[in-house]
C-alpha cells in the first residue's frame, strides 16, 4: 500500500482551513467590541434573513449544537434581542423573531462583518468574488453530495 503524501504548500484543503481560521479570528475582533461572537452573529443574520426559524435551524445554520443554540437563545430573549412566543405555535417549535434592538445589533455587526469581508477579497475584482464563491460552493456541494473516496486502495 502506497502512502499519498500532501503537500501543504499546494493543498487546497490546507489553505482553506487556514483561510477559515485567519477569517473567524478577524471576525471575532470585529464582533468582540459590540459584546458578539460569531455564533450571536450569525443567529441574527439569520433571523434578520429568514424570520421565524425555529431553535434546530438555527443551530444547523450557525454550525452549533441545539443545546448551544437554546442557551444563546434563552440569553438573547432575556436581553430583548429575540423574541419567543410562550407558548409553540406548531408542535414544540418556537420560532424567533428579531426585536428592534436585535435588528439594530444586527446591523452593526453584519457592517463590522462585511469590513472584514471585503478586506479578505480586497484584491479580486467583482467576477473574482463571484468565481470565488462559485468555486467554494461547488466544494461544500462535492463534499456533501458524494460519500468518502476509500484511499486504502
Amino acid at each position: 500500500m502506497r502512502q499519498e503524501r500532501i503537500d501543504l504548500d499546494s493543498s487546497v484543503g490546507y489553505v482553506l482551513k487556514e483561510a477559515a481560521s485567519a477569517l473567524r479570528l478577524e471576525m471575532e475582533d470585529a464582533l468582540r467590541p459590540l459584546g458578539m461572537t460569531i455564533t450571536h452573529y450569525s443567529c441574527l443574520e439569520l433571523l434578520a434573513q429568514r424570520p421565524g426559524l425555529s431553535n434546530s435551524e438555527l443551530a444547523r445554520g450557525t454550525f452549533v449544537t441545539r443545546q448551544s443554540m437554546n442557551t444563546l437563545l434563552q440569553q438573547l430573549e432575556r436581553d430583548g434581542i429575540v423574541s419567543r412566543p410562550a407558548t409553540p405555535t406548531s408542535g414544540r417549535v418556537l420560532p424567533t423573531t428579531l426585536t428592534d434592538a436585535g435588528r439594530r445589533q444586527r446591523e452593526q455587526a453584519s457592517a463590522a462583518v462585511r469590513a472584514v469581508e471585503l478586506r479578505m477579497t480586497r484584491d479580486l475584482d467583482e467576477a473574482g468574488r463571484a468565481a470565488a464563491f462559485r468555486l467554494l460552493r461547488g466544494m461544500v456541494a462535492a463534499l456533501r453530495d458524494h460519500p468518502p473516496v476509500d484511499v486504502t486502495d
